[in-house]
């Protein structure tokens, strides 16, 4: 009796960057034949997500994610790597969970699989016809990763492979607060010395005196490492930290940004104040917030008040380095928009629009990440004035956020490319 083919499903590369995409194939299957290509990870948490498609195989017996059709699943169409960003928690899991990398010396491990027919459900009950493991890693090798902690400052700083001296960021995270690496590792792995920079510990926010001085004190750390150029040094931000990115870029007096790099954030911060006075005006507008059908909070209408505010709003046509703003047409969170474009009005007036770059993305939220990371339209955060934990309405649409993330990466490194590789940084009009 002939002996009967197993499949073979093969991921490429097995190891890669979270930024790169792989090729998925399955071979050796029956011509014409329904199976469902499914993708799983358990968090550091425990918990796990999951993605899957339906698939025909062709003439050949074969699947190529990259170039055949999903007819179903968490994606339909032609989509090479579905199987991560439209990962979703699997049935049964907590509410509003968010899926963040903590870890950046461990890869994420994600499990591909494929199964016989279209299915939905019960992919633990059955045994698959093949699987493969594949490695996405936030960190390049070589890439080395620094505990900072000195004169105040507490942070994760990451030296890309190679002699250098390299170009440097100072990455900051929003409001939930805490150290979070992994984008810092990403950046590292595309050539630049980022410093993750804690500025308040989770639930801090309302008590937190952080002060300008502190983020000036974070910047002079990446400028003064050895390993850094010290002219070629330039802000990320998002959300929060995009707020307080706009902030120093405008006000401080002893920094010299070479570019800024703005996601999801606006120009609202009271003028002299701390970290504690954002929570001080926020309080004195949440009773603006909204909720949904679902009880998700919506905080747009608390922001809307605060840029319709003259003195809460940070003077933009102070900026003298090149910026550029990241939002989200359906960002339910602030009003990124609007404050993109009054940021727009406010520089045209001062003459500086010409340092203003602004790209926008319709269907999408407020956490833009980097690519193939799961959108997540509402999920868990703690209130910082009682320390309850209630759901944020992020916004966004799965397909389009993700469409955003992979474009927006690509701007941006694009954009830090040409600012702190190049010498093409424009000039302040003075």
């Amino acid at each position: 009796m002939a002996q009967t083919v197993r499949p073979i499903l093969s991921v490429l590369p097995v190891r890669a960057l979270v930024d790169e995409k792989f090729k998925v194939v399955v071979e050796n299957l029956p011509p014409a034949s329904p199976v469902t290509l499914h993708s799983l990870h358990q968090s550091e948490d425990k918990d796990f997500w999951e993605a899957y498609g339906h698939y025909m195989s062709d003439h050949r017996g074969t699947v190529s994610v990259a170039e055949d059709l999903s007819f179903g699943g968490t994606y339909t169409g032609k989509e090479p790597m579905g199987l991560l960003w439209s990962m979703r928690p699997v049935p049964g899991s907590r509410k509003g969970l968010r899926l963040r990398k903590m870890d950046v010396c461990s890869p994420v491990l994600v499990n591909v699989s494929v199964y016989s027919g279209h299915i939905a459900e019960g992919f633990r009950e059955q045994a698959p016809l093949a699987s493969a493991l594949t490695e996405r890693w936030y960190m390049a090798p070589g890439v080395q990763r620094i505990d900072i902690r000195e004169k105040r400052v507490r942070g994760t700083l990451f030296i890309p492979p190679g002699p250098g001296p390299f170009p440097g960021l100072m990455d900051m995270w929003g409001g939930g607060g805490g150290l979070l690496e992994y984008r810092s590792a990403l950046l590292a792995s595309h050539g630049y010395a980022s410093l993750a920079l804690e500025y308040f510990s989770p639930g801090e926010l309302r008590s937190s005196d952080v002060e300008l001085n502190f983020f000036e004190t974070a910047f002079s750390i990446v400028k003064d490492h050895p390993q850094v150029i010290p002219d070629k040094v330039g802000i990320f931000g998002l959300s929060l930290g995009s707020i307080v990115t706009i902030y120093l870029a405008a006000e401080s007096t002893i920094i010299k940004p070479c570019c800024c790099v703005c996601v999801s954030g606006n120009h609202c911060f009271p003028p002299g104040e701390t970290l504690r006075g954002i929570h001080q005006v926020l309080l004195e507008n949440f009773h603006k917030v909204r909720v949904d059908e679902n009880n998700h909070h919506i905080w747009r209408d608390m922001g809307l008040a605060l840029i319709s505010d003259p003195s809460k709003k940070v003077d933009v046509g102070k900026i003298n380095c090149p910026v550029l703003l990241v939002n989200g047409l359906d960002d339910q969170n602030w009003p990124t928009v609007e404050s993109s474009e009054d940021i727009a009005q406010m520089m045209r007036a001062a003459g500086k629009e010409h340092l203003l770059t602004r790209v926008q993305y319709p269907g999408t939220g407020h956490l833009i990440e980097p690519p193939y990371s799961p959108h997540f339209r509402a999920t868990k955060f703690a209130m910082d004035s009682t320390k309850e934990k209630v759901i944020l309405l992020w916004g966004g649409q799965t397909k389009p956020h993700a469409d955003a993330q992979e474009d927006s990466w690509r701007k941006i490194l694009a954009f830090l490319q040409q600012h702190l590789y190049y010498s093409t940084t424009p000039k302040a009009k003075m």
